[in-house]
């Protein structure tokens, strides 16, 4: 088990070397998705299936990996595959990366996880055990939460493998749509924090409030069944 972490850990350390090392970081900038949208397209075109099967998995290994430029990468969803397609690629890709994040850090990074992050982990660690799918929604639609970091708490957790899969899967639903969306129209974004605007990351939150509203509730009802004269438990 120790040779499997050991290896698992140098492919991490690998990619992540070659990724820097090669200064992938210039390839997934938004002046860069302009200058080769066309070319991408004509690729798409000549190779519908194996580029949209290799757009999805260069999306799992960014977020297997916790390697920047997602934001980019949906943005070039919705300017080479339009919105419907664009959206579910993303969907697809986003949700398997972080499926194996979630899997490497269970089965794997424990001990260095909670060596690591212990102390930020504790409050999520709560929720996740007590309300699982609704406070995962809240972690997913607020964006004050790094989307890296809640694949690793999760991981060590006790949270099922269904219920991560399915609250990442609709909890990225929105912000998917969104750069999707404005991907579609690339040529009217200048850049990307121009489509995260404080309206959209406000309207991310209240719905993140809203998930988490039955988690709300029932923390209200606890003191209140606890408090519950004797003849009213009657």
């Amino acid at each position: 088990m120790k040779v499997k972490k050991v290896l698992i850990l140098l492919v991490f350390a690998a990619v992540a070397g070659v990724f820097y090392y090669l200064d992938l970081g210039k390839v997934l900038t938004l002046e860069s998705l302009k200058a080769n949208r066309v070319r991408l397209e004509d690729l798409r075109a000549a190779h519908a299936f194996l580029f949209a099967a290799a757009f999805i998995l260069v999306y799992i290994v960014q977020t297997a990996f916790s390697l920047p430029g997602a934001a980019i990468l949906s943005l070039a969803s919705g300017a080479i595959f339009g919105v419907l397609q664009g959206t579910l690629v993303v969907l697809s890709g986003a949700t398997v990366g972080a499926v194996l994040a979630f899997l490497v850090s269970r089965t794997l990074l424990r001990d260095w996880v909670v060596k690591k992050f212990g102390g930020r982990m504790e409050g999520i660690d709560r929720g996740l055990r007590e309300n699982g799918l609704s406070y995962l929604l809240f972690l997913r639609l607020v964006p004050a939460f790094p989307f890296f970091l809640v694949n690793l708490a999760c991981g060590v957790t006790g949270l099922p493998l269904r219920t991560y899969a399915l609250g990442t899967l609709f909890g990225i639903m929105p912000g998917s749509l969104v750069f999707v969306n404005a991907g579609a129209s690339l040529a009217a974004i200048e850049s990307v924090s121009q489509v995260a605007s404080p309206r959209v990351l406000g309207s991310f939150a209240l719905l993140g409030l809203f998930a988490l509203l039955p988690t709300i509730i029932k923390a209200v009802k606890k003191p209140r069944e606890g408090n519950a004269l004797p003849l009213e438990r009657l």
